[in-house]
Formats: structure tokens, C-alpha cells, sequence
């Protein structure tokens, strides 16, 4: 993309710094009055309709062809004939456009989660960009009037992760520099834009640390001292004097009040694939479960036993409690004389992510559950969650809590190592985000250090173990940005 975020301010008018963004057109204009009161907002921020683009489009070249002379007959490019180009617009309370910027993916092919903003505008002279004039000391209008260009910039940041951009540039002119540091974002390396020295820049965008933060960075003190040598981090635990892997997993009580159906799939789901990544087959289940009348769960163990009959593994027994608020756990146990520790690779490795692409998001979790499995027949099932213990890999997980990149970052921690992830490599349904797919449960989904067979599901390189710790993503244009800075539980190597 030929960069150009650019803040050209507008000359005369009173606007203040208050702005309503509407990236998705969901609230009109006259709702948001209506909940601000009088006087109406100065402005308002949101996506572009064909009139407003046109509006957008007229700026554009008053500011980049006319007035700087950066373009000899047109600033229009490429990326504004992608349909999936979003522009986002500011308007006066009586609908005249006075700035807008494009966003959208980088790459011409599938949206990877690499994303890019430019031509940012705001209506006005060419008098330069507002972070100027508070450098001179102008009017305190002038430093109002940057309150244009800044809700702009902050509102395509909030749109480009909200569409599960994980990597958000643009290129901007060495005058705005300062203006987007203000706003957070990092400078990366000087560039050329129409052969005018810019400035490459980058938006940090937290959200695979955020979620590790929130599921994982507890346990390294909460742990200690707890689980069998060698298999630090692993969901499953060999029973010492035995071929047994026993593990345990307990629902959200808030899903289980929720939906309860699928909370008792679940219950099984993740329960089998924590034993399917340690090489084990799975042999018996035992729940523990409380609702608050016999009719809860019974809705409960409706989705528990049909789980039970597709992973082919029989209900053993177990607890149930009625008259308390709803609560669920499974402790599942398998069977291999091999068990495959999560800490078992070795830098130079080469990771693979095998995932059942099929379903779709699960009514009322999408962005962050993927059901790949309630409509599997019991073989293709079968054949999923044998494919570890067939392969025997030096080292396995199965994605869960975590995410993708999570998962690989305590793979890594445990082996001691670091991780690369090649972003365009990982293998994604076409309906998610790779933001979203990254970090939501993908129903199944293992990384594993040699290829495996798992029937219906997709494998492929999309990675590697190195030496240090954290896990970075790498880009097709070789740019390699931070995912993790460090180890994801704090429990350290196996």
C-alpha cells in the first residue's frame, strides 16, 4: 500500500475533541444524538457509504495531488478497488464528510491477519498536519481540530482488530510521525512512499498476550511442586505403575447455566483431547455434576452421553448434586504404554498444527468457539483423536484455553525453547478471522513436532522451535512481530 496516513486540518469551524465512532453502521446518527442530548456531537465517525467515499475520495486528492503534489494526476490506488477496503468517514452534525482513512488487508490474497491503514485526510489547506501548529504554538483551535484526525486514527485501530488483524502498518509522512507515537503507535523503520521519505509505523495489538495473561500466567506459582517429572504443563498425567493417562477439565459454570447441551460435549471433547495429545486411547469417564433441578442435568447429561457414544468412551460413574448452582467436571482416563510429553522438542523442530477446518462457529460463541466435532461420525472421530498416539511425536498439545499461539508458547516454555509461527502457513476455515482463530477453542486442533494422520482434519508446517523463549509471528514479508515475550505459565522446562 502506498502509506500516506497524512492529517490535513481543516481551516475555520468549531469542533471539539468529543467523537461517537460507528464502525459498523449498527447506531444512526440521530440514536446517538438522542442518547448525548443537545448539543449533538461535533462530529461522528463511521463507515462510508458510496456518497461519503466520493466526498472522502475529493479530499484525498485536494490534499495528496493538489496541495502536497505527491501524486501527478491521482492518489487512487489498488486498495481502493478491493471490496474488502473499509473507509471510515468523520461528519458534521449535518452530514458533510471532513476526513476519513481507508483500512484493509495488506496482502492480495487470504485476509491473514496482516492489515495496513492510509490516506488519512481531514479536510482543509495545506497548511500541514495539526501536531505542527501545536509545535509552533498556533490556536487552540488548531489543537481541536487534530481531535479529527486522532479519532480517525484511533477508530481505524478499533475496526482493524475488530475485523482479527493481529499486524496493523501504515506508512506515514515524517511531519506525523510524532502525532501517531502520541497516540501509541511504534515506530518501526524509516521507508519511501512516491519517492517522499515516511516512516513505516505499527499499532500493538495485545490480544494473544491478553488472553494468556488471563488463562495461563497464574498457574507457574499456583503449580509448583504438583505433577509427575517430565511432564510439566501437560493437561494429562501418566498414573505411575501403570499404562494409564488420567486427566481433568471443568466447564465455565456460566456455560454450563448457559448451554447446557454443549457444555456436556464439551466436558467429553476436552477431556479426550488432552489424552489424544498425550498418545493415550480414551477408556472411561467420570463426571461430577451439580444443577439446580433434575431437569438442568438432565439437559447437561443429554450432551455428556451423546459425546460419550461419538468418542466411542463409556461413562463410568460419577457425582451428581441438585439444588446448587450449576457446576461440571470430567476426569477422563486413557491408555499408552508411549506417552507424548508437551515438552518434548527440541530447537530446530519443526511444529505442525493438524485442525478439523469443518462446522462453523457455535451459535452464541462466535470469534471464540469452534464446533468441529458434533457433527463428526464416530470414526472420523476416532481417527482425530488416535493420530498422536499412531504418529508419536518427540513432543504434542492440543490447542485449548489458550489458543494457537498460547498452546505453542507452553509447548515451547516446557521444551525449553522459543517459537516461530509462520502466520500464512497455519490452516484456517475461511469464515474466521485469523485473529479470531488464533486465540478461540477450536474444537480439535493439535501441534505436534511430525506429521501426523488425522482423517478429516488439515496439517500443515506452520512453524518452528528456536532457541530463547516467547513465540513471535513471522509475516510473508519476512517482518516478524512479538506475540509472547516470554514463557506462557511461568512453570518452565520439563
Amino acid at each position: 500500500m502506498r502509506g500516506l496516513w497524512r492529517v490535513q486540518p481543516v481551516v475555520g469551524g468549531r469542533f471539539m475533541s468529543t467523537t461517537v465512532v460507528q464502525t459498523a453502521g449498527v447506531m444512526r446518527a440521530a440514536d446517538v444524538r438522542a442518547l448525548l442530548g443537545d448539543p449533538p456531537p461535533p462530529f461522528l465517525i463511521e463507515e462510508a457509504d458510496a456518497a461519503a467515499r466520493r466526498a472522502y475520495y475529493h479530499l484525498r486528492h485536494e490534499a495528496f495531488v493538489e496541495h502536497q503534489g505527491l501524486f501527478d494526476n491521482t492518489d487512487l490506488d489498488d486498495h481502493d478497488e478491493d471490496p474488502r477496503t473499509i473507509v471510515l468517514v468523520a461528519r458534521t452534525a449535518d452530514g458533510t464528510v471532513i476526513g476519513g482513512v481507508r483500512l484493509g488487508p495488506a496482502t492480495t490474497g487470504p485476509d491473514i491477519g496482516w492489515w495496513q491503514g492510509g490516506r488519512l485526510v481531514v479536510a482543509g489547506s495545506q497548511s500541514g498536519a495539526p501536531e505542527r501548529g501545536r509545535a509552533r504554538g498556533t490556536s487552540s483551535a488548531s489543537n481541536k481540530l487534530a481531535g479529527v484526525g486522532a479519532a480517525l486514527v484511533r477508530a481505524a485501530c478499533a475496526r482493524a482488530e475488530e475485523a482479527g488483524a493481529l499486524r496493523f502498518d501504515a506508512t506515514v509522512q515524517l511531519g506525523t510521525q510524532r502525532f501517531f507515537t502520541r497516540l501509541g503507535w511504534e515506530t518501526v523503520r524509516p521507508v519511501t512512499v512516491a519517492s517522499t521519505p515516511h516512516v513505516l509505523m505499527r499499532w500493538p495489538i495485545g490480544r494473544i498476550a491478553r488472553l494468556v495473561a488471563a488463562t495461563k500466567s497464574a498457574l507457574g506459582p499456583l503449580l509448583q511442586g504438583i505433577g509427575p517429572d517430565g511432564y510439566v504443563g501437560d493437561d494429562g498425567a501418566p498414573v505411575p505403575g501403570s499404562e494409564l493417562v488420567a486427566a481433568c477439565d471443568a466447564i465455565l459454570p456460566a456455560m454450563v447455566e448457559r448451554d447446557p447441551e454443549w457444555a456436556g460435549w464439551c466436558s467429553v471433547l476436552v477431556n479426550v483431547n488432552d489424552l489424544a495429545a498425550m498418545g493415550a486411547v480414551p477408556v472411561g469417564l467420570l463426571d461430577a455434576l451439580g444443577a439446580r433441578d433434575a431437569a438442568a442435568a438432565e439437559r447437561v447429561l443429554t450432551g455428556l452421553k451423546r459425546a460419550s457414544a461419538a468418542f466411542g468412551v463409556p461413562i463410568l460413574g460419577g457425582h451428581t448434586q441438585l439444588g446448587v448452582p450449576a457446576a461440571l467436571s470430567v476426569t477422563a482416563f486413557g491408555r499408552t504404554a508411549h506417552p507424548v510429553a508437551g515438552g518434548g522438542g527440541r530447537s530446530g523442530e519443526q511444529v505442525r498444527l493438524t485442525a478439523d477446518l469443518g462446522g462453523g462457529w457455535r451459535p452464541g460463541y462466535a470469534g471464540r468457539q469452534w464446533d468441529s466435532t458434533s457433527h463428526r461420525t464416530p470414526d472420523e472421530l476416532r481417527t482425530m483423536v488416535t493420530a498422536v498416539g499412531r504418529a508419536r511425536p518427540s513432543a504434542a498439545k492440543d490447542v485449548s484455553m489458550a489458543g494457537v499461539v498460547g498452546t505453542l508458547g507452553m509447548l515451547a516454555e516446557a521444551s525449553g525453547c522459543a517459537a516461530v509461527l509462520d502466520v500464512a502457513a497455519v490452516p484456517k476455515p475461511g469464515t474466521a478471522s485469523m485473529g479470531d482463530w488464533l486465540t478461540c477453542f477450536p474444537g480439535f486442533a493439535m501441534l505436534t513436532t511430525c506429521p501426523i494422520e488425522a482423517g478429516p482434519a488439515t496439517s500443515a508446517v506452520c512453524g518452528e522451535l528456536t532457541t530463547g523463549q516467547g513465540v513471535v509471528l513471522r509475516w510473508p514479508d519476512g517482518e516478524v512481530t512479538e506475540a509472547l515475550a516470554a514463557g506462557v505459565t511461568g512453570m518452565g522446562a520439563a
